[in-house]
């Protein structure tokens, strides 16, 4: 007797055809291959390997992943295991209170080329101004 595939690779199917269906995407190999490809820097799947996913018999390595999840606009976490992502530090602080990423953060803007901390000013500029006018 045929063993059914594990209950993890089968839950990563359904959640991965969800998030295909939530995105306008049909449910298809060849749909997925193709527009997959598209997108990955590396050697392409094919339908095969697609149809594998769709139907849990496996589940894509991490570089993959990560691509799967860009495109589906969902964390890799939520798609492999269903769990929404962890908070980013700096949205649990409070304001004016500065971390170790941010110390980096400024760190290297001040190794930057002159022109590209110019760059870098007139994004946060932009932004700080989108959010000014949304609240």
């Amino acid at each position: 007797m045929k063993k059914p595939y594990p209950k993890e690779t089968n839950k990563f199917a359904e959640r991965f055809r969800a998030a295909l269906k939530d995105n306008g995407v049909r449910v298809s190999a060849t749909v997925v291959a193709n527009e997959f490809n598209l997108r990955y820097w590396g050697e392409g799947i094919s339908s095969h390997a697609a149809r594998n996913w769709l139907m849990g018999v496996s589940v894509p390595k991490q570089d993959k992943l990560l691509v799967l999840s860009k495109w589906l606009k969902i964390s890799p976490e939520g798609l492999l295991f269903g769990t929404p992502p962890q908070r980013p530090v700096d949205e649990k602080m409070s304001d004016g209170e500065i971390n170790l990423v941010d110390q980096q953060l400024v760190s290297r803007y001040f190794a930057l080329e002159p022109e590209h901390r110019r760059v870098v000013r007139e994004v946060v500029d932009g932004l700080a101004a989108l959010n000014s006018k949304n609240q």
